[in-house]
């Protein structure tokens, strides 16, 4: 008997950033070069976000969109002294 696969996201907790590019990519053809990019830009953003996983994917995604960031209610990190 063959084992069954199990796809990543279903053996593992997606992280926001994970979650966001997964769905971000079935919206938007990017290039490896882009995808890096983009990555790199969503990660930085959240780094100065707070909230749920979910609050956070929520966030992200509006930010690679160009909506309003901090519509869903979670809230800015305050930054370290």
């Amino acid at each position: 008997m063959v084992p069954m696969f199990e796809p990543p996201e279903l053996t593992m907790q997606q992280t926001p950033i994970e979650r966001v590019m997964q769905a971000y990519g079935m919206m938007v053809n990017l290039t490896n070069e882009q995808e890096s990019s983009t990555r790199a830009r969503l990660k930085n953003f959240l780094q100065t976000q707070s909230g749920s996983d979910q609050e956070l994917a929520v966030l992200g995604l509006q930010f690679l969109r160009g909506t309003r960031p901090l519509r869903c209610g979670a809230k800015k990190r305050e930054a370290a002294v």
